[in-house]
């Protein structure tokens, strides 16, 4: 159970080896020392990095569990093992797939792959971690989204639809949970300086893993529904939003 002063005991991480969820429970980690739960594939040769990463910074126990976001079926086995030592008070889901923009939206078996990661996969856990914190009365959610999918842009469709499906799902989420406790936090990242991101130009506004990280955190804590990294893009995107599409095509984004 989160204690008195509003530490978790607990975090699960869905995406185990992922560098931003990794830096959002080390964000907990420098608040207090916590139980970690690792959901990664069961072949991921990062495992164990990740692993000592977490100790190193603090946790005081890393269970890990093999996690196949493709296997939906086995997402309920996943989820209870997560919980059998007692509750989570935090889960992060930061696991996503995206690809050669061009490619993915003619190849069927690459898109259908990025959707079924970024959305089915998305929607598959957070009705778990939904049924387990109404149960308990309380919790944190924190689903990674990005700007990408606020308004789609032909650049990136592909991965900007999935990540808006998954957006749209986690705020509902959040909606429906409310009345029972849990709280739901959407972060929405810019570029993000990882190996995810290594292969695209930096844009601007591109932060850190910590910094997004910090903000995930602090809006969690908060109780906030969305945040921004860095905070301006909330702004840009008020713009872009409401740009009419014959405009918003010709922008060099």
């Amino acid at each position: 159970m989160i204690n008195a002063v509003g530490n978790p005991q607990t975090v699960l991480l869905l995406g185990g080896t992922s560098e931003i969820g990794l830096a959002i429970v080390e964000e907990y980690l420098r608040k207090a020392p916590a139980r970690v739960v690792l959901a990664t594939l069961p072949n991921d040769p990062l495992r164990e990095k990740a692993t000592d990463q977490m100790k190193a910074a603090g946790a005081t126990k890393v269970d890990l569990i093999d996690f196949d976001a493709l296997d939906t079926e086995s997402h309920p086995k996943v989820i209870d093992e997560a919980w059998q030592d007692g509750d989570v008070d935090v889960a992060v889901v930061a696991f996503g797939l995206d690809g050669d923009s061009e490619e993915l939206w003619q190849n069927q078996r690459k898109a259908v792959l990025v959707a079924n990661v970024n959305y089915t996969a998305a929607v598959s856990v957070g009705v778990l971690l939904g049924e387990k914190m109404k149960a308990q009365g309380f919790g944190r959610i924190i689903a990674m989204s990005s700007v990408a999918g606020e308004r789609v842009k032909r650049a990136n469709f592909m991965y900007g639809s999935s990540k808006a499906g998954l957006d749209g799902f986690y705020l509902g989420l959040g909606e429906a949970l409310r009345p029972f406790g849990p709280r739901v936090t959407v972060v929405r990242p810019g570029q993000v300086r990882t190996k995810f991101s290594a292969h695209v130009a930096e844009a601007p506004l591109t932060v850190n893993k910590e910094d997004v990280a910090g903000l995930a955190v602090a809006a969690s804590d908060r109780g906030k529904e969305i945040v921004w990294a860095p905070g301006p893009f909330r702004f840009v995107m008020i713009v872009l939003r409401h740009l009419p599409r014959a405009v918003f095509r010709k922008l060099p984004i």
